[in-house]
């Protein structure tokens, strides 16, 4: 029996998957596949590569706070010089920091391409300039309808540089022809993929869409909106998996570093608290 973990995004709240990694491990519960959608995607591409979820965490909080570091130039100032003066539009950070931090790691581990990567690996991201899904993986699914769909030549950095440059907040990645922004624009949850790549039971690991009132910040805004546009693709993609892992996270930010202790600990104890639904699926 084979069982895939699909990791959804949420800024700096997917530390919370090398926490539930953590306890997955602690209790003899092996993942064969794995699937991550922006920060998710971190946390699946370097478990894949081999990386155990307490190193990923120190290599997350070690670095969390340069990724999340916003430019000084505002996003809507680069949207107004793209209007009237023809340039480019631009997001408040290129992604490179994601990228290279992603790509060294897995120098570490002799993989050059996302190709090279032994467990099954599938990380999402649009491209909007087609406004269509693409699939960065290490390997095509025999059942794919659409083998243009999956990109197996790119880097780890690349790809996930791709799947997390959130609207607004990151500039789209171009590879080739393509133009990447996150990949929770169009499903945050890649239980679908994870299925293709041969699981047999599949646990889908989200969190809660935070609520707005007064205290939320844009950044809190623009979260909200991605996932209310897409959420009825994440209810299908959740209907998919066997179990729906649900991380509380106390209403942590999408760039809120401070949280990242608490996140993991959030993580884990979600597994803890569902370990014997879990230890079930797996038996």
């Amino acid at each position: 029996m084979k069982l895939g973990i699909a990791l959804s995004g949420g800024g700096i709240r997917g530390i919370a998957h090398a926490g539930v990694l953590k306890a997955l491990e602690e209790n003899n519960i092996k993942i064969d596949i794995i699937g991550g959608c922006s920060s998710g995607s971190i946390i699946a591409s370097l478990y894949a590569m081999g990386y155990k979820p307490d190193y990923i965490f120190m290599i997350f909080k070690k670095n969390a706070k340069q990724i999340a570091k916003l430019n000084s130039k505002p996003f809507l100032v680069g949207l107004k010089n793209s209007i009237f003066k023809n340039k480019k539009i631009t997001g408040l950070k290129d992604g490179k920091e994601i990228e290279n931090l992603c790509n060294k790691m897995a120098l570490r581990k002799q993989i050059m391409k996302i190709s090279d990567v032994t467990m099954p690996l599938v990380i999402p991201s649009v491209d909007i300039t087609e406004s269509k899904e693409y699939i960065f993986t290490n390997k095509v699914p025999e059942n794919a309808v659409d083998n243009s769909q999956y990109i197996t030549d790119a880097s780890i950095g690349k790809a996930v540089r791709a799947s997390s440059s959130f609207p607004a907040v990151f500039s789209p990645c171009v590879i080739k022809k393509h133009a990447f922004l996150d990949g929770g624009v169009l499903d945050n949850i890649p239980v679908n993929e994870v299925k293709k790549q041969g699981a047999d039971k599949i646990i889908a690991v989200k969190f809660d869409s935070e609520k707005i009132d007064n205290k939320s910040n844009i950044m809190d805004i623009i979260m909200k909106t991605i996932d209310i546009m897409g959420s009825k693709i994440s209810e299908e993609s959740l209907e998919m998996s066997d179990l729906v892992l649900n991380v509380y996270t106390d209403k942590v930010g999408l760039l809120n570093v401070k949280k990242l202790d608490s996140c993991y600990k959030y993580g884990y104890n979600a597994v803890i608290e569902n370990i014997d639904k879990i230890k079930k699926l797996y038996h």
